[in-house]
């Protein structure tokens, strides 16, 4: 449990990285709720639906694939700091399938920051 305290990047640690991901969760839980309550009495016809619909489907897949962007970078960080505490070198532990995925994920973030 010591790696949880280590520092992955200023003064942030692996556990709140952690708590970040689980607080995320929670929160768009919350809202994602409270948006489908505040959106009900406005569906009164499946023509209604069928424009609320798409809209809430792309807000939920936004908010997973920013949860799963955290996720990744924990068990990166997870697994660098294992490999560093048992002397595995430089592999982070990872394949190189598990390296070339990472890295299109990345670019993936780049270019949709920019947009």
């Amino acid at each position: 449990m010591d790696n949880l305290d280590s520092n992955i990047f200023g003064d942030k640690k692996l556990k709140d990285l952690f708590q970040e991901i689980y607080t995320n969760q929670k929160k768009k839980e919350r809202q994602i709720s409270a948006l489908i309550e505040e959106l009900k009495p406005m569906v009164e016809s499946i023509g209604d639906a069928t424009l609320i619909v798409p809209l809430l489907k792309e807000y939920l897949e936004i908010g997973v694939k920013n949860d799963e962007q955290l996720i990744k970078m924990a068990t990166v960080i997870q697994r660098c700091l294992n490999a560093n505490s048992t002397g595995g070198g430089d592999g982070f532990g990872i394949s190189e399938a598990e390296k070339t995925q990472l890295l299109n994920d990345i670019n993936k973030l780049n270019d949709n920051s920019k947009e």
